[in-house]
């Protein structure tokens, strides 16, 4: 089933450090220390394994806090989330702010002239595919100590921390997250620059789909990029 708790935390970067590489095949994350008003939050943020055959993708944008309303400043700590569109949650192929080219399916390829009109008016947003050093070194210019962050995901069950932070729908019939799929529900890190803006990382696995059903389920045309 889809995650029964989803949401947001608020508050200030403190630090942050990698996993150490190891022989062992573990799924390899870039570690956050967030700081807030009920303490100091660890969060694990996913860019795959040393030894993982599955490979990494990630986005890195700014954003106006407009597009993220309602949740653009909330107060400091951790807020819950419906997982629904408005509510504030993140979804990486439906929010407008997010999805590569959103509201725009044509089959077959436009033409010429629609191409050029649709880049102006909802710019191409693709992912970028690499190694988990890659993605690392992507995330890392964003997470600068003192700035406020936002980090979407699922929150522990039990200690201050948040971990689920990456894609969660699209995941393939048969693997062990098929259940788990869902959509509005995906995960994010968000920091604010001294000017106001958002820089912005998400990241995914090349086994999930571009494309889902309303429960997060691929598409049956949708493969893996």
């Amino acid at each position: 089933m889809p995650f029964e708790n989803y949401g947001v935390l608020s508050g200030t970067l403190h630090r942050h450090f990698r996993d150490r590489p190891d022989d062992q095949g573990r799924w390899f994350h870039v570690h956050l220390e967030v700081d807030t008003p009920a303490g100091r939050y660890g969060v694990a943020v996913d860019v795959d394994s040393k030894k993982s055959e599955v490979g990494v993708e990630w986005k890195v944008l700014t954003l106006h806090p407009s597009v993220l309303e309602p949740v653009d400043a909330p107060e400091p700590g951790y807020h819950d989330l419906a997982r629904a569109s408005g509510s504030g949650a993140v979804d990486h192929l439906r929010h407008p702010a997010l999805a590569d080219h959103p509201g725009f399916l044509f089959l077959p390829r436009p033409p010429a002239w629609l191409q050029r009109l649709r880049e102006r008016i909802s710019p191409a947003r693709p992912w970028t595919a690499g190694s988990y050093l890659e993605a690392s070194a992507a995330l890392e210019p964003i997470l600068v100590p003192g700035r406020q962050v936002l980090v979407f995901g699922e929150p522990f069950d039990s200690g201050l921390g948040m971990h689920n932070v990456h894609q969660n729908q699209g995941d393939p019939y048969g693997s062990e997250w098929w259940e788990e799929n869902g959509t509005w529900q995906d995960g994010a890190t968000m920091t604010r620059r001294d000017d106001g803006l958002y820089d912005v990382f998400l990241s995914r696995f090349s086994t999930q789909a571009g494309a889902t059903d309303d429960d997060g389920h691929p598409l049956p045309a949708a493969v893996p990029h």
